[in-house]
């Protein structure tokens, strides 16, 4: 029997206490800063127009590509073909409603003989995939160990430009895609949330860093077709290369299509399970968004004429917009491709196949507006760009004029703006708060209380 008194409670207790008396204190200062500092919100850059500011999702357009490209927008033909309703209404209802409360059951939804096979395809398919990208990986992964390697292809850095990052896209499938998938076979609803919340996460953010390298890996496939040709007979590989590293995006590209399958088969059977339907309509809205983002980002490496700009310094790419451009110092007028990272804005002038780097503008440097004083139809269609003086007494200067085919372009670009300046706030917001894990704090207090009781 363990005997405690008071000197063994005391320091443990003054341990928790100073602890969460930091937390707490953290806490309040942060809400007074933000209390005390009502222009906060303009530190890292703002979009002024109230209308955008609202809680609507972005719906992306699906982009016109070539016929090389892997990129779809299989919703408008399902629906165009079948007539199925739409299901963007149901993609981000809010969850606390009563219906989606209280669990469904979903034995109706197995009965229905097509559903079923298409949630088997869905998990059968991304265990083939998985082993199809770990035996890949292995045939391709250790060209560095063979004899008569090419000058071209030596080296680790040529091996990662190669394959680029395949091996961290198995890595997510094999340790959470395909698990949850498992895990949830007879379980939709939490099959679907988990994996929407993979792609909230920007966990396959992995896809647009491997497209932004397909360039880069192509060339050099090319560039030593001879010797890979040599070594996938060497090693029996009836594929080859070039299909493995295609996989990725027709895996992406097949996710949505099974989803839709799933959404017309369930409105077919007049299942009436609405939870699952909500999440499902869910997950394939993220999926089609991040689909879009993949397609997009295949254009970055085509950007000229960067100089000493590195795109790579500057976060998480987001999404591309075409506008036709106007740009106020020079009075220089182009058909202009935006682009929107992280940490800044990029203009590229369009010229036919290729993109020319204009400007980049820091986010926190920058603000957005819409003329909404214009009487014209057409104001909804242009957004300015104006830069922020660094010298609050002299203001700010026009610096673009951004005019798109649709308002609803403009629109939706504002809102994915927004976004991207809120995550930056929040970054920026985290840098001057001190918090400690809760797993150091438990550490803390048993050392405390083990050298207190033995010593």
């Amino acid at each position: 029997m363990f005997a405690i008194n008071w000197f063994d409670v005391i320091p443990v207790a003054i341990t928790f206490l100073v602890i969460a008396f930091v937390q707490v204190l953290n806490v309040y200062l942060h809400i007074l800063s933000d209390n005390a500092d009502p222009k906060k919100t303009d530190s890292v850059g703002s979009v002024t127009e109230t209308e955008v500011l609202s809680s609507e999702p972005i719906v992306t357009t699906p982009t016109t590509t070539s016929p090389k490209r892997l990129s779809i927008s299989p919703r408008a033909s399902l629906n165009a073909s079948n007539g199925i309703p739409d299901c963007d209404s149901h993609e981000d209802e809010d969850t606390l409603s009563l219906e989606n409360l209280f669990p469904c059951d979903q034995s109706e939804i197995y009965a229905s003989k097509k559903i079923s096979f298409i949630i088997d395809e869905l998990i059968q398919t991304e265990v083939n995939y998985v082993n199809n990208l770990r035996k890949g990986l292995l045939n391709y992964g250790k060209l560095q160990d063979s004899e008569n390697l090419p000058d071209g292809l030596r080296g680790e850095e040529r091996q990662k430009l190669l394959l680029g990052n395949i091996s961290e896209i198995l890595e997510l499938h094999e340790t959470e895609i395909l698990p949850l998938m498992l895990r949830n076979q007879r379980d939709l609803k939490s099959l679907f949330d988990e994996f929407a919340l993979l792609f909230e996460k920007n966990n396959l953010y992995c896809y647009v860093s491997f497209t932004m390298g397909k360039k880069s890996s192509m060339q050099l496939r090319q560039e030593n077709r001879e010797w890979l040709q040599n070594y996938q007979t060497s090693i029996k590989d009836k594929l080859g290369i070039d299909s493995f590293l295609m996989q990725p995006i027709q895996r992406l590209t097949r996710y949505p299509l099974l989803l839709q399958q799933f959404i017309s088969e369930f409105y077919k059977n007049g299942i009436s399970c609405k939870p699952v339907l909500s999440a499902v309509c869910k997950l394939e809205t993220r999926m089609r968004r991040q689909l879009d983002v993949v397609n997009q980002s295949e254009e970055i490496p085509n950007i000229d004429e960067l100089n000493e700009f590195d795109l790579k310094l500057q976060g998480n790419f987001r999404r591309s917009t075409e506008f036709d451009a106007q740009h106020f110092p020079t009075k220089k007028k182009y058909r202009a491709k935006v682009f929107l990272f992280d940490r800044c804005l990029v203009c590229t002038e369009v010229r036919k196949r290729r993109l020319a780097y204009r400007q980049h503008y820091n986010w926190e440097h920058v603000e957005l507006q819409r003329p909404l004083e214009l009487t014209t139809s057409n104001a909804n269609k242009i957004v300015n760009l104006l830069v922020k003086h660094p010298d609050k007494d002299k203001g700010k200067r026009e610096e673009f004029s951004f005019v798109a085919a649709e308002a609803s372009v403009v629109k939706q670009w504002l809102l994915a703006t927004h976004k991207i300046i809120e995550i930056a706030r929040h970054e920026q917001s985290q840098l001057n708060t001190f918090s400690l894990p809760m797993d150091l704090v438990l550490g803390v207090g048993l050392a405390i209380w083990l050298i207190w009781q033995y010593l």
